[in-house]
């Protein structure tokens, strides 16, 4: 009679197993349809039909992502808190049902921009839930010599999101109205990611935890103590940088190409380039995680995004050389999502992960919502991005620099701190 695969973990098994792979499956796909990357992939598309509409200006709607993106910077922590207290699983499917009624709410708008306004505070009360801060605690627990590639598998979703829906909701606009694309687009975190996630999402039982991640108590620092902590601030102004360096370059790189005088067309194929960038940061950025140590990583990732910042600036480039920019500056993008993860890991544990890396992602939030507003001033005052681009170079290598002064990872019971294998990376 063959015998059952046995529960526990053996130090010479994968974790790459049937349940973990589902559980990063359905975190992959909640990530995709959740509200990190579902609004900014579509009102770009409805904006224009509600100008129309309504009369309301591009600024003034544009407003409504900015209030999302402060309101959800803030209530990371709170979120991160209950995910620790009751579990990613449930906080994340209760964020994800309210969100997707809230974006369906959306169809239902008359010419009131307050109504529009309230809709959009709605979003950033519960789509912060759907997003890495509730996620990446799951992956964080079922895996940890492969955690790196785990977190980026995970946040191949907002890739996918870039990828599946402008053509979706260029499709809804023309079959349905705008109107109608909203509850299209409301059907991915309600009828994909909700159930999915309630099929698979679970947490691992002391049996399934990976080999080296502790015997069933999550070790880690509490938020006070990690926020008296040197490396937790040296984490958070790092991120802050990177992102108010990248958050604007993304949103107004169409503009930067055609002021070099070229066509819109051309535009449209920097921003494809960007996205795949996206992608494989993410995916490399991982595997270089779980084989050396994180700022060694980062240094070299983050600082070359700011030569492609100042040949972006200035003289007119080539259009290859815009193309080489934009990829560099993608791909320190998506280096910088699985940083935060993998930071907040590694140097505070997993006991109180949720809080802690709600902290580490507000920076992240907040410099991505007013970094588009500033690239955009100094582009009215100026006529031209180069000042802010300039000081976007200088922001990411201040950025990878003060990583490199966190030092070794501390020994959190998780098989932390040793520096005995390539698992382990430490600087020498």
């Amino acid at each position: 009679m063959a015998q059952s695969e046995p529960e526990g973990p053996h130090p010479q098994r994968g974790e790459f197993t049937a349940r973990s792979s589902l559980v990063l499956l359905a975190c992959l796909v909640g990530v995709a349809c959740g509200a990190s990357p579902v609004p900014y992939n579509t009102i770009g598309f409805v904006m224009p039909k509600i100008n129309a509409e309504f009369g309301w200006s591009f600024a003034e709607i544009s407003l409504g992502i900015t209030i999302y993106g402060v309101i959800g910077a803030l209530l990371a922590p709170v979120f991160g808190a209950l995910a620790d207290r009751h579990g990613a699983r449930k906080v994340a499917m209760l964020a994800m049902f309210g969100f997707g009624l809230v974006f369906a709410s959306f169809s239902l708008i008359e010419d009131s921009i307050i109504v529009f306004y309230g809709l959009w505070v709605l979003v950033g009360l519960v789509g912060i839930g759907t997003t890495p801060v509730t996620f990446s605690r799951l992956v964080n627990q079922w895996f940890f010599r492969n955690r790196g590639l785990a977190l980026g598998l995970m946040l191949m979703g907002t890739s996918l999101a870039a990828l599946v829906i402008p053509p979706l909701v260029t499709w809804a606009i023309e079959a349905f109205g705008w109107r109608g694309a909203h509850l299209v687009i409301a059907a991915l975190p309600l009828l994909v990611a909700l159930p999915l996630g309630l099929l698979f999402l679970r947490e691992p039982t002391v049996a399934q935890q990976p080999s080296g991640a502790g015997a069933g108590t999550l070790a880690g620092a509490t938020l006070r103590d990690a926020m008296g902590d040197r490396r937790f601030w040296v984490i958070w102004a790092s991120i802050f940088m990177v992102a108010l360096a990248y958050g604007g370059a993304h949103i107004h790189m169409p503009q930067m190409v055609q002021l070099h005088g070229y066509a819109p067309e051309q535009a449209a194929q920097v921003m494809q380039v960007v996205g795949l960038s996206i992608l494989a940061g993410r995916i490399i950025t991982g595997l270089l995680l779980d084989r050396f140590w994180a700022p060694l990583v980062a240094l070299p990732i983050l600082t070359m995004p700011a030569f492609a910042a100042m040949l972006i600036a200035g003289a007119n480039p080539g259009f290859s050389l815009i193309l080489l920019s934009a990829f560099l500056l993608g791909f320190a993008a998506g280096a910088e999502s699985d940083l935060i993860a993998y930071l907040a890991s590694r140097y505070f544990g997993l006991a109180n992960y949720g809080k802690i890396f709600g902290m580490l992602y507000m920076p992240f939030a907040l410099a991505a919502a007013f970094s588009p507003t500033i690239y955009g001033r100094v582009r009215d005052l100026t006529g031209n991005y180069d000042q802010m681009l300039y000081v976007a170079a200088a922001l990411f290598v201040g950025g990878a620099l003060l990583l490199l002064t966190l030092g070794r990872y501390p020994d959190l019971g998780e098989g932390g701190g040793t520096g005995d294998s390539l698992a382990e990376p430490q600087p020498a």
